[in-house]
């Protein structure tokens, strides 16, 4: 008989949820073959067999958390499955024809005994067994916990209670706290390491947010005058989020604070600009990294992250997607969030929130009112090492670049 054990998953994975067995108890499988997706943190991964033979046993059940080394199936590698072991039965006591009867003496004694610790005074034990009082039941002031005769006059004179029927006594205790129907589900792993992950966020960095807003009227036009082009040519859409995460290489290359990173006494800047875009997805948010997004084009970002969100979607990110970011953007417009304040993807020390695009009046410089399409910024960071000044030159140099896109594609 062989095992099947959770094998080393990553470096920085040693836990997981089993979300789905891909196999059934009596199927064949083949050495190397899929038999069970793991739900980690992170990513679902599939394991595979080690052996090949037959599944003869589950020794964990789908929902069931695990660790790197837990047995999870058997596997027989005889050529069929084995037959369920068969238990002998134990021979059967020998009758006495007597029939036994209950012995009412230890229920005498543990009460004699129960009676028995209570530290009482003499005339207290006197005066108890004289009105039918149990000890154990006689409430005292002693500060020391002895029971004295005034203390069981008293409790002989306290009112009777009625006895309460057996049926009542113990009146089974709600698993709600909750009067009208409630659904309980079990979160996910993922969504509990989310959860994890955004207090900690909170407790450990001295995160505040500044805001601006940005007039896109300059970008919807380059949209518009090149989407049809830059389908043909490159076979991707021209969307915002290259724009924007352009911008912010560019910010972050004026204000590189905001691309570092705490390590105890050090800060780390880091000279590369790996930028996470945030995804959602049915299981959770999840932070594929766009790699080296100052040395692609626009082409390469778009292409990159329509690659990546698909991969989100379709539950296919691997580790290496996830990791590794320096700086994170999120798109809560998407959703029509008009205005928030995004939490830090520890240990990033910046992240950048968009929000939806919303036509307002605004007074240009020679006084006219134009109609003009807005959408507020939002850029929560670390201030134990960015300044409220560096913080807020860095949101304001993201603005300038939106705004003169046709600098950003040169420059791009």
């Amino acid at each position: 008989m062989k095992e099947i054990i959770v094998p080393e998953l990553a470096e920085s994975i040693t836990e997981g949820t089993i979300a789905q067995w891909l196999i059934k108890v009596g199927d064949r499988v083949e050495k190397g073959d899929p038999v069970v997706e793991l739900e980690t943190d992170k990513v679902n991964v599939e394991v595979n067999s080690e052996v090949s033979g037959v599944i003869t046993e589950f020794v964990k059940e789908e929902g069931d958390d695990v660790v790197v080394g837990d047995v999870i199936a058997k596997v027989s590698e005889e050529g069929g499955a084995t037959a369920e072991p068969v238990q002998e039965e134990a021979p059967a006591p020998a009758v006495k024809s007597e029939t036994p009867k209950a012995d009412p003496a230890p229920k005498v004694e543990e009460q004699s005994a129960s009676k028995h610790d209570v530290v009482a005074s003499p005339a207290a034990r006197k005066r108890a067994r004289e009105l039918n009082i149990d000890l154990s039941t006689v409430v005292t002031r002693d500060p020391l916990g002895r029971v004295r005769s005034e203390d069981v006059e008293a409790a002989a004179s306290a009112p009777k209670q009625a006895p309460v029927p057996a049926k009542q006594a113990a009146p089974k205790a709600e698993v709600t706290e909750f009067t009208k129907p409630v659904e309980r589900v079990k979160m996910s792993r993922r969504r509990q390491t989310i959860a994890n992950r955004l207090v900690e966020a909170q407790h450990t960095a001295a995160m505040l947010t500044t805001f601006n807003e940005v007039d896109l009227t300059n970008v919807m036009k380059l949209r518009s005058e090149r989407k049809d082009k830059f389908m043909e040519k490159h076979g991707v859409k021209l969307g915002f989020m290259s724009f924007f995460t352009k911008a912010v290489v560019g910010a972050l290359k004026d204000f590189p604070l905001l691309n570092a990173e705490i390590q105890g006494t050090d800060l780390v800047i880091k000279k590369f600009y790996d930028i996470g875009i945030a995804v959602s997805t049915d299981d959770g948010l999840v932070v594929p990294v766009v790699r080296d997004a100052d040395r692609l084009d626009f082409a390469g970002v778009e292409r990159e992250i329509a690659n990546l969100g698909k991969k989100a979607r379709d539950k296919q990110l691997g580790l290496s997607d996830l990791q590794g970011g320096t700086f994170t953007i999120t798109n809560g417009g998407t959703f029509g969030s008009m205005l928030s304040t995004p939490i830090l993807n520890a240990p990033q020390v910046g992240i950048l929130g968009m929000h939806n695009i919303i036509k307002r009046p605004i007074a240009m410089p020679d006084n006219s009112i134009e109609v003009r399409p807005m959408m507020y910024l939002a850029l929560s960071y670390d201030h134990r090492i960015v300044d409220g000044k560096e913080a807020v030159q860095f949101l304001v140099r993201v603005k300038q670049l939106l705004e003169d896109p046709y600098d950003l594609l040169l420059e791009g």
